[in-house]
C-alpha cells in the first residue's frame, strides 16, 4: 500500500513541478500575436490551396500583416476578400485579376487522339507517362488519368461523355492545384479577360502533329497566326505557336487564320457567321445593281 501511495505522489509531484515549469516557460517565451493576422485568416476561405504562393491561408495572413504582401492574392477568397482585408489593413482594396485553367491540350477525349496501347495501371498521370511515355500517341498531350481534376478542391473541373476535362469557370478560382498535379505542364492560369488559346503544347513537326493528334486539334506550326496577328502577340517556339496574354488584344484574328482548331476563340464563329451574312448581302446589293443597269440599258435601246 506505501508502495502505491509513494508512485501516486511521486508522479503528482513531478506532473506538479512539469507543469509549474510549462506555466512559465509559457509566460516567458510567449510571443504577442497580432490580432490583425487572426483577423485575417478568418475571413480567408482556409482552402490552402497555395494560389497565393505561401503553405497556407495561415502563413498569407501573417505575410500579409508583418511582410506587406498583396492583398489581392487569394484567387478563392475574390474581390469580397480583398475588401474586407483592405479593410482590416487600412488599405485601399485593389480588384484581383480573375484567372481561369486554361487546359492547353485536346487530346484528352477518347475521340481527339490515336493511342499507343490500352492502359490499365494506377489511375495516376505521373504512373501512366512512366510507362512508355503514356498512351497517348502524343509525347506532349493528356494521358487522360485526370489528376487534375481530382486536384481540383472547387468542384470546377468535370469529364464530359468523350473523356474530355471540362473547366467550369463560373467554380474556377484560379488556385493553380490542377496546374500543379499535371505532370506535363498542360494547364496554365489564364486572366479570364483573356479568351483566346492556343489549346496545344506539341513541338512536333506538323506531318507528326496531324498523324498523333485526332479531329484535326493539333498546331502545326504553319506560322500563319503569328503573321496575321498585328501586335505580335504570337510567336513560333519550336514548331508551336505561343501566346504572350501581356500583348494579346483579344482580336481573335489568329483564330480566323488558324487551319486547324488549335487556336479557340469562343467568337470565331460569330465573326464567320456575320462574314458570311455580310457577303451574301453585298452579293445580293451587286446583283440589284446590275439588274438595274440591265435595266436601264435595255430602256435606252
Amino acid at each position: 500500500m506505501s508502495i502505491l501511495i509513494y508512485s501516486v505522489a511521486t508522479l503528482g509531484t513531478l506532473g506538479l513541478i512539469y507543469g509549474l515549469g510549462l506555466a512559465f516557460a509559457s509566460k516567458k517565451f510567449h510571443v504577442e500575436i497580432d490580432p490583425k493576422i487572426e483577423e485575417i485568416n478568418e475571413i480567408l476561405p482556409n482552402a490552402n490551396c497555395g494560389a497565393c504562393g505561401y503553405p497556407g491561408c495561415a502563413a498569407y495572413a501573417e505575410a500579409i500583416v508583418e511582410k506587406g504582401a498583396d492583398i489581392n492574392l487569394c484567387a478563392p477568397g475574390g474581390d469580397e476578400v480583398i475588401k474586407h482585408i483592405a479593410e482590416i489593413m487600412g488599405l485601399e482594396a485593389t480588384a484581383a485579376d480573375n484567372k481561369v485553367a486554361i487546359i492547353h491540350c485536346q487530346s484528352g477525349g477518347k475521340d481527339n487522339t490515336h493511342l499507343r496501347y490500352i492502359y490499365h495501371g494506377i489511375e495516376s498521370c505521373k504512373a501512366a507517362i512512366l510507362v512508355s511515355d503514356g498512351p497517348n500517341a502524343c509525347n506532349y498531350g493528356c494521358v487522360f488519368q485526370y489528376d487534375c481534376v481530382r486536384a481540383c478542391k472547387f468542384d470546377a473541373m468535370h469529364i464530359d461523355d468523350n473523356g474530355m476535362i471540362i473547366v467550369d469557370k463560373e467554380k474556377c478560382t484560379g488556385c493553380g492545384a490542377c496546374a500543379i498535379a499535371c505532370p506535363r505542364d498542360l494547364i496554365e492560369m489564364v486572366s479570364i479577360k483573356k479568351r483566346v488559346h492556343i489549346l496545344c503544347t506539341s513541338h512536333d513537326k506538323g506531318a507528326i502533329s496531324r498523324k498523333v493528334c485526332g479531329n484535326n486539334t493539333a498546331c502545326i506550326a504553319c506560322t500563319l497566326c503569328v503573321k496575321k496577328c498585328p501586335v505580335d502577340a504570337i510567336t513560333m517556339e519550336n514548331n508551336l505557336a505561343v501566346i504572350n496574354y501581356d500583348k494579346c488584344i483579344v482580336c481573335g484574328m489568329c483564330a480566323d487564320v488558324c487551319p486547324t482548331s488549335a487556336i479557340f476563340d469562343p467568337l470565331k464563329e460569330i465573326r464567320a457567321q456575320k462574314k458570311a451574312a455580310t457577303k451574301v448581302k453585298a452579293e445580293a446589293i451587286k446583283k440589284k445593281i446590275e439588274e438595274q443597269k440591265a435595266k436601264e440599258n435595255k430602256e435606252d435601246k
